[in-house]
């Protein structure tokens, strides 16, 4: 824990300004990146620049500018402002908008020549209002709610005469985007895609002319030379995204994720230096940077990183990563060496604030599998201490050792002396295909042992108070806090987030619930015997509940039947629900709902177990 002058307090997440999403000037020499900051009650987001001389200077100054991207000749920046796409010179001028679409316009991807922006767009749909008509299975998605009818199609704007043209019709709904390097033909995902049999589209422009490639359900795109380059599930019952070129996936030897990115999920999408692919992937926990040479892998950044973003320039790249000690920052990548040149500093806003670093621990399960995972503990603490279990979400995500702003309730109870646990079980990311695939058709039964016999190994270690155990844990996490505790009664307190009580229920209300249900539980009969609303009669211990009330991913539903389902069991419990929060509301929803999630946590918990709640002063 670093020496300084104060605790961290959950109002310190008001703070935290978070960068994201770089691109590179085509001579590599200057970034520009979104700077997410805390205005009120609301979050922005505005366009900054920075060089390797470490001065980051302000571009926009709009509430929610976003998805910035260099024209090929640098002199332009293309960024969507208020669901439209914008142009801003770079060397000085005030930013013009280029689109005016009915439901706005996509992320901007630029022609090889610079002459043409192609983008997804949703197109058709019915008035707010009027009833809402669907034949599709997947009809709406978290964070943006009922599709009404509307679809993705890909459009090009020509800059010359700033004409927008649809360019696809048909069912694909248009997701991710990439141009061939001679700007003849656009690689285009299915962004709706639940199955294990998504291909690639290739859409030859000349001719209209589609076709597909890639056998496997394929999740992002990037062109090599004259070929595209697929990120992509390469077979039936395989997890980890691999890279795929020619057919061949290139990358299978890693027994890593390939990660593209996305909320929640850090990662990137590949990108070509000219003599080597950089690509993230997730190792044990933490999403790194690697180079594919020469057949041949290498890892530019490891470690203790988690990689967020990048862009790349000819032999130049630039990355957001985060660190034990950073929450996030922009750095310059020296392609050759791995080594980092970080040009921004905002962790400085908490150069004040003493912090708890993980601690690496691995626990041998008694069926003989490793898991690993991170111990936060409160400095020259020699006895037992009152533990929170905090479980990741996914389940194939993973808990990583860097600084984060997202869970502050947990440098809160640090300080409160607490202890917090932060396990990646079987079925998180990072460990390998077998690994990520160990709790399919198991959901809470196949890795309930791995939490409970960790807590176990620090109770005998002497580092935990097992009369002070508490659990909490979202999305997934949500799930675990719902079926532990359907298992034992040990913890004295349980806040479940974002929860899943019922899996029958889920799969026909969840935005991916038919998807979850036929490739994470698959025999249907399983669906209630896994589901913790089966067993609420078993639970004891007080529990909160914490939801989103707009959540598409786990429907505010599963919140509800679990509160009554322990109502109805005589458990003391409590329901919170955030009016308009999605399922993600917990890392980008309105500052005053994380804050009080936040809040809720640390009070509930030491409530339960006896401690000070977060609105004691701490020096």
């Amino acid at each position: 824990m670093a020496e300084s002058t104060r605790a961290h307090v959950l109002d310190d997440l008001r703070l935290v300004r978070s960068p994201s999403d770089p691109t590179l000037s085509p001579d590599g020499s200057r970034a520009v990146y979104v700077l997410r900051e805390v205005d009120g009650d609301d979050n922005t987001r505005s366009l900054w620049s920075v060089g390797r001389d470490g001065a980051p200077r302000r571009l926009t100054r709009g509430r929610a500018d976003s998805a910035p991207r260099f024209s090929p000749d640098g002199r332009t920046i293309a960024f969507l402002r208020e669901g439209q796409l914008w142009l801003l010179p770079v060397d000085g001028g005030e930013p013009e908008a280029v689109t005016e679409l009915a439901n706005g316009a996509g992320v901007p991807v630029w022609s090889p020549d610079g002459g043409r922006i192609a983008f997804a767009a949703p197109v058709g749909g019915t008035a707010a209002g009027d009833p809402v008509v669907t034949s599709s299975l997947v009809h709406k998605i978290d964070g943006a709610g009922r599709f009404r009818g509307m679809t993705s199609r890909l459009h090009v704007l020509d800059l010359a005469d700033r004409s927008v043209e649809q360019v696809t019709d048909g069912a694909t709904f248009v997701g991710m985007i990439a141009w061939s390097p001679d700007g003849t033909r656009l690689a285009f995902t299915d962004g709706l895609a639940i199955d294990r049999a998504a291909p690639l589209h290739v859409l030859e422009l000349s001719t209209s002319d589609i076709t597909t490639t890639g056998d496997g359900a394929v999740g992002g795109v990037a062109w090599i030379d004259d070929e595209p380059l697929l990120i992509a599930t390469p077979a039936a019952g395989v997890h980890n995204n691999v890279l795929v070129r020619d057919g061949k996936p290139i990358t299978a030897e890693l027994d890593r994720n390939v990660m593209p990115g996305g909320g929640g999920y850090p990662g990137a999408l590949p990108q070509s230096t000219g003599s080597a692919l950089l690509f993230c992937a997730r190792d044990n926990g933490c999403t790194h940077l690697y180079a594919y040479e020469g057949g041949s892998i290498r890892k530019l950044v490891g470690g203790d990183h988690v990689v967020s973003g990048l862009s790349v320039a000819g032999d130049a790249a630039v990355v957001v990563v985060s660190t034990p000690d950073h929450f996030g920052e922009v750095a310059f990548v020296d392609t050759a060496t791995g080594e980092l040149d970080f040009v921004t500093s905002y962790v400085e806003d908490f150069t004040d604030v003493r912090y708890a670093r993980p601690q690496a621990r691995s626990f041998t399960i008694s069926d003989g599998v490793e898991v690993h995972g991170w111990l936060l503990r409160p400095p020259h603490t020699t006895g037992p201490s009152p533990l929170l279990v905090d479980v990741h979400g996914g389940p194939h995500n993973a808990w990583s050792p860097v600084r984060d702003s997202v869970h502050l309730y947990h440098q809160v109870l640090v300080e409160q002396g607490w202890s917090v646990l932060l396990l990646n079980p079987r079925a998180s990311d990072g460990y390998g295909e077998e690994f990520l695939r160990g709790a399919l058709g198991g959901w809470g039964s196949a890795d309930e042992n791995d939490f409970l016999e960790a807590v176990d190994a620090l109770v005998r270690d002497g580092l935990v108070d097992p009369d002070r155990l508490a659990l909490t844990g979202y999305s997934y996490g949500g799930f675990m806090s719902c079926w532990l505790p359907t298992r034992t009664d040990r913890f004295r307190a349980v806040v479940a987030g974002g929860v899943v009580a019922d899996l029958s229920s889920m799969s026909g209300t969840s935005d991916v619930g038919s998807m979850l249900a036929r490739f994470e539980i698959g025999d249907v009969g399983l669906l209630r015997e896994l589901s913790p609303v089966t067993h609420a009669d078993k639970v004891r211990s007080p529990t909160l509940v914490l939801h989103g009330e707009a959540d598409d991913r786990c429907p505010v539903g599963q919140a509800e039947q679990w509160y009554h389902a322990l109502l109805a069991c005589g458990v003391e419990t409590e329901l919170v629900v955030y009016p308009g929060g999605s399922h993600l509301f917990i890392l980008d929803g309105k500052p005053s709902h994380r804050l009080d999630y936040n809040r809720r946590v640390v009070d509930w918990v030491v409530a339960h177990t006896g401690g000070r709640s977060a609105d004691d002063d701490r020096s």
